[in-house]
């Protein structure tokens, strides 16, 4: 696990008290301290005024899913403060800190409560999170006591909503997958596996396959996806028409904006297309992360 503590020097016992509990690396605060320990490292603890640390990480924050987590360590050890990234190793790491006598702060409700979260079940199981957007709904649900939580081994079909959250093994390439009507199972195989060949990557480096929920009753796509060896998620009208596709499609024709291209940059960690819709046969084929 890769950590830093950056530390004004005249916090460098406590500085050093705090790495060696975390095992974690030393780096004395400088204009550019944050900017080099974000590129490095995921989880910051900073020994500091707040003021300094907000302003240090600020312009590095993107979004929840890919920000550092980075706790605030009162130089007296009293106090460690998660600033972001609570659910993604911040309350954790701010826990760990205990030996010290230091009392963690912690501000997100789940946790707070002691309770399950979306992103505190992905961490701790190693799995994706397929549909952010559903995790605060679903942690609202754990406060409201209303939320479950179930285990499903595939080869599987699992249907839910738009608070519905879908965890995956972890993995690092989504696929998209659109075909004609009735096309076989050997043939959606095929294609995909020679796709991803081409493409240099691994089937077991696909965490989830999507396509659109209007192929549900089609089980070619599912049987092809059963032997692929990852879960298929179909995806709903709306939630694919959310992401144009990069290239025209033939898909409007039942009122999509399009369908593999979509299903990969929906389901994908980083809504990065890495492979632009690929045609062979009745088969269509896109690739993201």
């Amino acid at each position: 696990m890769s950590r830093a503590v950056i530390y004004l020097p005249r916090f460098s016992e406590a500085a050093g008290r705090i790495a060696s509990v975390l095992a974690a690396d030393l780096v004395e605060y400088s204009e550019t301290a944050f900017s080099k320990a974000v590129s490095q490292y995921r989880e910051i603890a900073a020994v500091m005024s707040i003021g300094i640390a907000v302003r240090g990480i600020a312009p590095h924050l993107k979004d929840k899913w890919t920000d550092p987590a980075l706790v605030v360590v009162t130089p007296d050890l009293r106090l460690a403060i998660p600033v972001t990234g609570g659910h993604h190793g911040a309350n954790a790491m701010a826990r760990e800190l205990a030996p010290l006598g230091t009392i963690p702060v912690i501000t997100t409700a789940t946790e707070r409560e002691g309770l399950f979260s979306v992103e505190g079940i992905a961490a701790e199981g190693g799995y994706s999170l397929v549909n952010r957007d559903t995790s605060k709904p679903v942690n609202a649900g754990f406060l409201d006591g209303i939320a479950g939580i179930y285990s499903i081994k595939g080869p599987a079909v699992v249907i839910g909503d738009k608070e519905t959250a879908f965890l995956v093994a972890d993995g690092e390439y989504s696929v998209g997958i659109g075909c004609r009507k009735d096309t076989g199972a050997e043939e959606i195989e095929h294609t995909v596996r020679t796709v991803l060949a081409r493409s240099g990557i691994r089937p077991d480096q696909v965490f989830i396959y999507a396509t659109t929920a209007k192929k549900s009753h089609e089980s070619g796509i599912l049987d092809a996806v059963r032997a692929l060896g990852r879960p298929l998620l179909y995806l709903d009208d709306e939630t694919i028409n959310a992401l144009p596709p990069h290239s025209g499609s033939r898909a409007s024709r039942i009122g999509l904006s399009g369908v593999a291209e979509p299903c990969a940059l929906a389901t994908a960690k980083r809504r990065e297309l890495v492979l632009e819709k690929t045609i062979i046969g009745g088969v269509t084929i896109a690739i993201a992360r």
